[in-house]
């Protein structure tokens, strides 16, 4: 088969993609970059509000583009999939067997959905009362669902072990359900249940505690260390391994109306099985410089990179510039940056209106933007998940641009 080359090769045409390339387009530097973008997908979605579209909050249209409208210009996308890495000879084969090589590498194709890690969900996803706001070929069937529901109606949501793409989506889920009941009248003679295989409600003990108040305010039950391993659709019944506790090593049964599952999720098998990733599949970088351990002209952000921050389209937007300044130090032969601080953003919705901003960095320490209490869910951050931050996505971060107007909204974008 034929072989290429391109100075710049990022695999993955998703927010990190798009946004590195834009921002190589945008910054200012003496190189004649050649860049593409390996991606085979003719959608670009803003995932970010795909919880909002399973509580009728949003239309999926609205978090929809043409992936040929956002590849920056002069940027040559390749549309295809990634088959295996050859970094000892700086090369990736395609699917369609091409060869291409590449004198710098990026490499964020974000994570890996496994339907099939659950028995029974990749057979009844979308029927049978089971849904997913992870995909968005069946988000919609969310709020179907849950406009359905009845008097006496239980409702579960699930969460499985980590990683996940953003991990307070399972929850929110919850909490606009049970908000969406309230509103309906009939709260009070429905279950509305969220079951974690996570130990605690949060990863970050700082916005756990406020989450625990939110929990009790809409009468959840809350069961921790419960990982969904089946699904008897059919008879609408879920199955759940207890992973800690006295009860430890049983599974328990529970009915349900709807079902709303997180998928298992883990980075793609073509990194898994390749020289890239680590112990865990994930591609090997040093947490602050996004550069691969051994393979130095090699980046990662995004999901698929092997970092401990949460993963987040607000973690891309603070590490996307930490790797374009490094693509280009490599470039120019200058020392590799290590400013990363594992940034991430999680505005849970704990209903509808309220949204709790939880921003942390490494080590789960709080890092707040806004001068608010980070404590407290309100309306400003409703407008902010709803309203400002799609718009920072769309005409900002995945322009490459370097901040957002303050002027035109009164808030300081924090790291544009």
């Amino acid at each position: 088969m034929a072989t290429r080359h391109h100075q710049i090769l990022i695999v993955g045409g998703g927010a990190a993609g798009i946004t590195v390339a834009a921002r190589l387009r945008k910054v200012e530097h003496d190189l004649p970059l050649d860049i593409a973008i390996i991606d085979p997908a003719e959608s670009h979605y803003y995932q970010p509000a795909f919880t909002l579209v399973g509580g009728g909050a949003y239309t999926l249209e609205e978090t929809r583009r043409n992936e040929a409208d956002l590849i920056p210009e002069d940027v040559t996308w390749i549309k295809d999939a990634v088959s295996t890495f050859s970094p000892d000879t700086n090369a990736v084969t395609l699917a369609d067997g091409t060869t291409i090589t590449y004198k710098c590498l990026v490499v964020c194709p974000g994570l890996q959905v496994n339907w099939s890690a659950v028995k029974g969900l990749k057979e009844y996803i979308g029927r049978y009362g089971v849904c997913s706001n992870y995909s968005p070929n069946t988000v919609e069937y969310t709020f179907e669902l849950l406009k359905s529901l009845k008097p006496g109606a239980k409702a579960l949501f699930t969460q499985p072990p980590m990683p996940i793409k953003c991990p307070g989506a399972p929850q929110k889920a919850a909490y606009l359900a049970a908000d969406y009941l309230s509103k309906s009248g009939i709260r009070s003679h429905c279950e509305v249940r969220f079951l974690t295989a996570a130990p605690a409600i949060f990863g970050v003990p700082f916005y756990a505690k406020e989450l625990m108040k939110v929990v009790a305010r809409h009468d959840i039950i809350l069961n921790t260390s419960h990982n969904l391993v089946e699904i008897d659709a059919r008879k609408r019944k879920a199955i759940f391994a207890i992973t800690a506790g006295d009860q430890q090593g049983q599974t328990v049964t529970l009915d349900y109306d709807m079902l709303h599952v997180t998928p298992p999720q883990s980075a793609p098998d073509f990194i898994k099985n390749s020289p890239l990733a680590n112990a865990t599949g994930f591609v090997d970088v040093h947490a602050n410089s996004l550069q691969h351990v051994k393979y130095k002209n090699v980046f990662s952000l995004g999901d698929a990179a092997g970092t401990a921050n949460s993963k987040t389209a607000a973690a891309v937007r603070k590490q996307a510039p930490v790797v374009v300044r490094n693509v280009l130090h490599l470039l120019k032969g200058g020392a590799i940056e290590e400013t990363y601080d594992g940034y991430a953003a999680c505005p849970l919705t704990t209903g509808y209106g309220k949204v709790l901003m939880a921003e942390f960095i490494y080590g789960g320490k709080p890092t707040p933007t806004l001068p608010l209490d980070p404590r407290k869910d309100g309306h400003i951050n409703w407008w902010v998940k709803t309203s400002f931050l799609p718009r920072l996505y769309w005409d900002y971060m995945l322009k490459g641009r370097e901040k957002f107007p303050a002027h035109n909204t009164g808030y300081v974008d924090p790291g544009a």
